[in-house]
């Protein structure tokens, strides 16, 4: 059980942020007693775009659920969407397609081979492989107390009627906004001093890489470094003067506020070796992070 909770850690770290959703039983996060839920901290799962709570029926018993209660603050603050789900009960409105989660591949051991003995107990789905090139959306109310998760081509219901329970800019798709943040991106890449900073090589990922990126998306860049610590001051240094600048233009742009821009995760050659922390990301077989050209001499 503590393994689960690792591979979902590493998981969380590898998987586009805001693309993919948790769902799991029991309580997220449960502490205490192993056996209510999923053992995780809030860094495990905050790249997730929903958390799912699914309360299957033993022995007549229907176990209780936090309802996101061991991240609450975490989760609004991040717009982590919440929602408990009653597969076995009565309700005819409460319908779960479990043939379709039965059914589907599992890509487990593909992207993360030292977990694969949970094969059994943790699935990925690819949902697009799964569904012939469709993608999941759900549509929640909270006054309602409704929500269904739907199979659909990606642009097809761009139109559908939603609350501000879904946050604007998973609404809004404007190339503009992926395109200015790719092409910021290159600048950065091609200004950067990797020689006097300790930079062996810059990757982008996430929303700008993969043409989804809305008015208050991050930028986010992986930065591979090998240097000395007073490189590492400067190199910091250097990235949150863009990342305030760029923060200050993307305001006049589009009217979002916001401190920083740039969401930086820097490795190290012990990452790159052991694969662990965003060195995931490189040369991973699903969304992996790109490899950027550097303008000025590589290490």
């Amino acid at each position: 059980m503590i393994d689960v909770g690792h591979a979902v850690g590493q998981l969380n770290k590898l998987l586009p942020k805001r693309q993919f959703i948790l769902m799991g039983p029991g309580r997220w996060g449960s502490r205490g007693d192993i056996k209510l839920g999923v053992r995780v901290t809030y860094s495990d799962i905050n790249n997730t775009a929903m958390i799912i709570e699914i309360a299957r029926k033993k022995g007549g018993y229907v176990p209780d659920l936090s309802f996101g209660t061991h991240f609450f603050q975490d989760l609004v603050e991040a717009n982590i969407r919440y929602l408990p789900l009653y597969p076995d009960s009565e309700d005819e409105n409460i319908v779960f397609n479990h043939r379709f989660f039965k059914l589907a591949d599992n890509i487990l051991s593909k992207i993360l081979p030292e977990f694969q003995h949970l094969d059994e107990v943790v699935k990925v789905i690819e949902v697009k492989k799964e569904a012939n090139g469709k993608i999941l959306k759900v549509l929640m109310n909270a006054e309602l107390d409704r929500a269904v998760a739907v199979l659909t081509d990606k642009d097809k219901d761009d139109k559908i009627s939603v609350t501000s329970e879904i946050p604007r800019e998973k609404i809004v798709q404007n190339p503009e906004h992926w395109q200015w943040r790719l092409r910021m991106a290159e600048r950065i890449a091609y200004s950067i001093d990797a020689e006097n900073f300790g930079i062996v090589a810059l990757y982008i990922l996430g929303s700008t890489k993969n043409a989804t990126a809305g008015p208050a998306s991050d930028l986010d860049l992986i930065v591979h470094f090998r240097g000395s610590a007073e490189q590492h001051k400067h190199m910091m240094q250097w990235f949150r003067a863009w990342s305030q600048c760029l923060a200050e233009m993307n305001y006049l742009r589009t009217g979002y506020n916001c401190d920083e821009l740039l969401d930086l995760h820097v490795i190290s050659d012990d990452d790159i070796e052991k694969k662990t922390s965003w060195a995931l990301k490189i040369n991973a077989i699903t969304d992996s992070a790109r490899k950027m050209h550097l303008g000025s001499k590589e290490i």
